[in-house]
């Protein structure tokens, strides 16, 4: 399955995936950038920052700044990971920043209850917060 992250919440999104990640099934999300935190922005800027600087930084843990990487890591934490059906699921994920030529003519799969049209309350997209935690734009 191919899902469009654009204006999709990323907690919603990334465990409707999860759970068919649980069932085998290879799944493929585009626009991952577009994806959205809902929160006021100097808050989830600071709650992503501590959880970068926690831990050592030759020992981990780690944590990306990259919106791809982010989303794969929200789905991580939804799967059983020290399991190994958690660890097989997570390989059967793949997660791309834009649209791929390969996907162009495809069609796009959209959460009904992720979208951002939900949600009162002040946003953040990925792209955004990525910046703000220091990653350099190359998308």
């Amino acid at each position: 399955m191919i899902y469009d992250a654009e204006n999709q919440i990323l907690g919603r999104l990334a465990s409707v995936i999860a759970k068919q990640l649980l069932k085998g099934e290879k799944i493929f999300v585009v626009n991952s950038e577009k994806a959205v935190l809902a929160g006021r922005k100097k808050f989830k800027v600071e709650l992503y920052l501590t959880r970068r600087r926690r831990g050592d930084p030759f020992h981990g843990p780690f944590f990306p700044r990259e919106p791809d990487k982010i989303f794969r890591r929200t789905v991580r934490g939804m799967l059983p990971w020290h399991k190994p059906k958690g660890r097989k699921a997570y390989k059967n994920l793949k997660v791309f920043i834009g649209l791929p030529e390969e996907f162009k003519n495809k069609k796009l799969e959209k959460v009904k209850n992720a979208n951002v049209s939900k949600i009162k309350t002040n946003y953040i997209t990925l792209e955004k917060l990525s910046i703000a935690l220091g990653a350099k734009k190359r998308w």
